[in-house]
């Protein structure tokens, strides 16, 4: 973690730290409904807080839920759910720039922990608009432990970090250094799971994984553009045709790069769209006209093991099916069971992220066993991209 400035870096002693969360949390009749979504996430937050302790500074923070609407989308609630995580008292200031906050913020002895105002509830925010920034910059220090929000050059992530001095949090230092892990300095054979619906929503990750990784599985609807692409038929899969032509592109680029781009063998298709429809298992050149590829078969999952055998880093975005209806969630819950089971015997290093990615581990019980599960979605897939993350950046030592 040389490249980014951490807590490792800052003496808080007597500072006030200016901490930037992801404390995005559901919310029913004003009230946090599930304060459990991101556990992992809630605890390095924790640790952020308790490393700051160590020197007893006082600590306003913020978080962004939701999008403008006072009432509705108000921090005011997720101060005491809060309060309960961290085992103390969590002030609160009805906003996060002027009088309000600096008078709140005012009042604090060393130790106190002060929760400020949704930041979004000023249009400026998303702009990183400078009048905002000076107004947001209210700390001695400022730390992020939003990775989640890293992309995103708004005056809460990267304003404040170039107007103050700028640490990464526990949260946002762990996310890079499994990051740079999985994709930076990773350990060979690197393997990536690419899956999801469309090839036009992955163009940017499909490109820059193939210059990266050593193998690259892909999965979900894009593997049957892929197979179309091949010159197969894919009956009613989805399927971008219009795509062939970027698939191929892909293909080979992957190729010259040598970079093994690995697609399904066998398929369990379906004529229905529907949990429990009749299915069967055929090879991904005999399916019919009137069905749908909904997961991958058994003969895949083999083969995608056998790469798991050999490759030492995983990183995957994406399930390999429709893993929301049974039985065509066997594929990816398999493959997930796998890697973990390597991750276990200390034979892998697996990344996973990505909304559907973390839900997909979650229901097949592999996510625990991973080594890293990133709930960042939008984060995670552009630094899968490959592109800067102006939150991160702002950060570099």
């Amino acid at each position: 973690m040389s490249a980014f400035r951490t807590l490792d870096d800052l003496a808080p002693k007597g500072k006030r730290v200016l901490l930037r969360v992801d404390l995005n949390v559901p919310m029913e009749n004003g009230k946090v409904s599930d304060a459990t979504p991101h556990r992992a996430r809630r605890a390095d937050h924790s640790r952020t807080r308790r490393q700051g302790r160590e020197g007893d500074p006082a600590r306003p923070f913020r978080s962004p839920q939701g999008r403008a609407g006072r009432e509705a989308n108000s921090l005011k609630p997720v101060a005491a759910a809060v309060a309960g995580i961290i085992g103390q008292p969590v002030g609160f200031a009805g906003d996060c720039i002027g009088e309000v906050a600096a008078q709140a913020i005012a009042k604090m002895q060393d130790g106190d922990v002060l929760l400020l105002e949704n930041t979004r509830f000023h249009k400026g925010e998303e702009k990183n608009d400078p009048a905002i920034v000076e107004g947001l910059a209210l700390g001695d220090v400022y730390v992020n432990d939003a990775f989640s929000a890293a992309h995103r050059a708004h005056a809460s992530t990267e304003g404040v970090a170039k107007k103050l001095p700028a640490y990464a949090g526990r949260a946002m230092q762990q996310e890079l250094e499994a990051l740079d892990a999985a994709l930076g300095n990773p350990k060979k054979p690197v393997v990536a799971i690419v899956g999801g619906a469309k090839v036009s929503s992955k163009l940017d990750l499909l490109g820059n994984l193939v210059k990266k990784v050593d193998m690259l599985i892909i999965g979900g609807g894009m593997a049957n553009t892929f197979l179309f692409a091949q010159g197969k038929d894919v009956g009613k899969s989805l399927c971008e045709k219009d795509l062939a032509d970027t698939a191929r592109a892909i293909l080979a680029a992957a190729k010259e790069a040598k970079c093994e781009i690995v697609l399904p063998v066998d398929a369990v298709v379906a004529k229905e769209f529907k949990a429990h429809a009749p299915s069967r298992v055929v090879p991904v050149d005999r399916i019919g006209a009137d069905e749908m590829m909904l997961d991958i078969g058994p003969r895949s999952v083999v083969e995608i093991e056998t790469l798991l055998d050999v490759a030492k880093t995983l990183v995957w975005n994406g399930p390999f099916g429709a893993f929301e209806l049974a039985p065509f969630d066997a594929g990816t819950a398999a493959v997930a069971k796998a890697a973990a089971r390597r991750v276990k015997a200390g034979r892998l290093l697996a990344v996973g992220g990505g909304g559907d990615t973390v839900s997909a581990l979650n229901q097949a019980g592999a996510a625990d066993d991973f080594t890293y599960i990133s709930t960042a979605g939008g984060a995670f897939l552009e630094w899968m991209e490959g592109k800067a993350l102006p939150g991160v950046e702002a950060l570099r030592a």
